[in-house]
């Protein structure tokens, strides 16, 4: 039953405000008027977020450029970009998890089928945006704040497909996990 209550909170909270909080100490403050989106404490944690997994990247129907995936046919995550300035498809999908090892035992994706429909927009408007995916943030002028951890090594027991901000280490950077190791971005 909590979780029906928190989840209608959530929901009335990103129809009325156009920004949600997922995990965080002081619920219902974004770090300012530009996040959409934010995962856990700007002091850091021991949760990341997992990716949609797909069975690969080129079955990614109706894909727009800026979507993250983890593609359980090579075990890796990506980025979908675009060809041109504007464009509203991708075009290519971009390896995040570049230099890790492949996993020694695939992980099997999860068999259920996906409901075409169901969709959870966080700002937008909801009659016109008609933007695939699972969790769409509809704003364009606001970002996403993935969950900060001191260490990836926090985590004890990560999924293949997470992905977290390290904020303990010079320079900070994106780590991914693709259910063997982890694999570090710091810049494009």
């Amino acid at each position: 039953m909590k979780t029906y209550i928190a989840t209608l909170v959530i929901l009335i909270s990103s129809i009325s405000f156009g920004q949600v909080t997922i995990g965080k100490s002081s619920p219902y403050t974004p770090a300012n008027a530009t996040v959409s989106l934010e995962f856990g404490n700007a002091t850091g944690g021991a949760r990341g977020i997992v990716l949609p997994w797909v069975t690969a990247a080129t079955n990614v129907a109706s894909a727009v450029p800026g979507t993250l995936i983890f593609d359980s046919n090579d075990q890796k995550v990506k980025f979908g970009t675009s060809a041109t300035a504007n464009a509203t498809t991708v075009a290519s999908w971009t390896d995040l998890s570049a230099g890790a090892y492949a996993p020694v035992v695939a992980n099997v994706p999860d068999t259920n089928a996906e409901v075409a429909t169901a969709k959870t927009l966080i700002g937008g408007t909801p009659s016109s945006d008609t933007t695939p995916g699972i969790l769409v943030l509809g704003d364009t002028n606001k970002a996403m704040i993935l969950p900060r951890v001191n260490s990836y090594t926090d985590i004890v027991n990560p999924t293949a497909g997470m992905m977290v901000y390290v904020t303990g280490t010079t320079p900070q950077q994106l780590a991914l996990f693709n259910g063997r190791e982890w694999s570090f971005w710091t810049k494009p």
